[in-house]
């Protein structure tokens, strides 16, 4: 992992923020001259530490849809079991995060679903597909109060930067 200094981190900060700024309007931001400021961006792109630039699309606008927390535990533990998981789990794109987590249960899904019937088809696809599942607990979101789509990457890694 190369060093990264504080005008780095800004870039990266701003970015969360402020997607489409044109690279004028970022070098303005963070106090670069236009020239150096997209070299950084294209160091910055090249190492991975950007993943994509997007939209952030707000679903509520479309229609109604479900969110469901889904904690997951795999009936036994070996590598080739949470590989099979995975695999049919990445099937399926209403899942839109997983990750495996320690204490109680193996993984943790973040589901989104048209409805509650549609989840459990989901969740009935999944089980049958022999993805090795010996139980699940499934939380339906009824309000989110705070969601943010940013990272705070000033108090995060403030001690790494110059």
């Amino acid at each position: 992992m190369e060093k990264l200094d504080r005008l780095d981190f800004k870039i990266l900060s701003y970015l969360q923020d402020h997607g489409r700024v044109t690279n004028v309007g970022l070098a303005d931001a963070i106090g670069l001259s236009a020239s150096p400021c997209l070299s950084r961006l294209k160091r910055l792109e090249d190492a991975g530490y950007i993943k994509s630039y997007g939209a952030r699309v707000a679903l509520e606008k479309l229609g109604d849809y479900l969110t469901v927390f889904t904690e997951v535990t795999l009936a036994d533990h070996r590598i080739a079991d949470f590989d099979r998981f995975l695999s049919r789990a990445r099937e399926i794109c209403e899942i839109v995060e997983c990750h495996h987590v320690s204490g109680g249960y193996d993984y943790f899904l973040k589901v989104v679903a048209r409805s509650v019937v549609h989840y459990q088809r989901i969740f009935d696809s999944l089980l049958e597909s022999d993805a090795g599942i010996e139980k699940y607990f499934s939380y339906m979101v009824l309000d989110s109060p705070i969601m943010r789509d940013v990272y705070p990457i000033d108090s995060l890694f403030r001690h790494r930067q110059e």
